[in-house]
């Protein structure tokens, strides 16, 4: 009797684990066509398809959920997808990297239960994927100034009129914020001279990757700007904005000129000032950042609230320190 019950016992949790498999691979390949379809109707925004090499890693088991198979026949094929184990000796993370003779966007699983979330996540690090194809180095500036009170509240103040721009529906209104917001910017980089090459390092590499992921998923216009607002409001729970603010950056300026201009991002180049350029493209004339200005333009954005804040974040960072 006892034999009876295991063996009963075994087969239910052998028929689960085999169902639960099932429910993924379908899973997986729904993700591959989701991705695939989206891709298809975005191939002119690089004139070169997204849809590529494409890894989904189980972080809890290293297993691999591949579109197509690699040149060293470690994925086995199983109805249209193709598996394997991730050799120890990779790190995973959602990046793009070369093995077993191709060139992979890697993500890692879950995906995002949201459909255009999902398409997001897929798409941006499938442009990492063709990224050097199209010219872009892959760069992590350092942009530890965004660590320091100023550089944080001055980055806090762009944001804030960036979210203006994004509300906003008369030109005039628009052109407005986004000529603060980029005031903002260019004391920041008065106040920091590394921040302006580091910045667009960055921007160059997450910014553009992100705003093609957004391009791609084609939300409608008032999901769009929510999903940028949104972002932006997130962006503050974080402890630190050196990474992250490239996420919320230039995809924002650059949905709003992509109302205007569909292919501004071929204008583009390795070697592009992007803020240079959004200034030229807005046909903005950005005020001399001095503090009188500043101080003046922050009270339209929250500043006095962003001030406190941030003077207090930053005593307690120095007593932290001292401590």
């Amino acid at each position: 009797m006892k034999k009876l019950i295991c063996f009963t016992l075994l087969f239910i949790l052998v028929c689960s684990t085999y169902a639960q498999n099932q429910v993924k691979e379908e899973s997986i390949r729904l993700f591959f066509n989701e991705l695939k379809a989206a891709s298809d109707g975005a191939k002119q925004l690089w004139n070169q398809d997204l849809y590529g090499p494409t890894l989904l890693i189980d972080p809890s088991t290293r297993k691999i959920y591949a579109n197509e198979s690699d040149n060293m026949g470690t994925l086995a094929p199983k109805d249209s997808i193709y598996i394997g184990i991730l050799p120890q000796d990779i790190n995973f993370s959602n990046t793009a990297l070369d093995w077993n003779g191709k060139r992979w966007a890697m993500i890692m699983l879950p995906l995002p239960e949201n459909r255009d979330d999902r398409i997001n996540l897929l798409a941006h690090e499938s442009f990492h994927r063709i990224q050097p194809d199209l010219g872009f180095a892959l760069h992590n500036a350092d942009n530890k100034h965004l660590d320091e009170m100023e550089g944080r509240i001055s980055l806090r103040l762009e944001m804030e009129a960036l979210k203006k721009a994004l509300r906003s529906s008369g030109q005039d209104e628009i052109k407005k914020h986004l000529t603060n917001a980029l005031f903002f910017r260019k004391y920041r980089y008065k106040q920091f001279a590394e921040g302006a090459v580091n910045e667009n390092l960055l921007e160059m590499n997450e910014g553009i990757a992100e705003y093609t992921g957004v391009i791609v998923t084609s939300r409608q216009d008032e999901q769009t700007k929510s999903y940028f607002i949104n972002g932006m409001e997130r962006l503050l729970k974080n402890r630190t904005f050196v990474r992250s603010f490239a996420y919320q950056t230039i995809p924002s300026y650059g949905y709003i000129l992509y109302k205007k201009d569909h292919e501004w991002n071929k204008q583009i180049n390795a070697n592009t000032d992007l803020t240079a350029f959004f200034i030229k493209k807005f046909e903005l004339k950005i005020p001399t950042p001095t503090q009188q200005i500043f101080k003046k333009l922050a009270t339209a954005y929250n500043g006095k609230i962003i001030f406190e804040e941030e003077t207090t974040r930053d005593i307690e960072n120095k007593r932290v320190v001292k401590a």
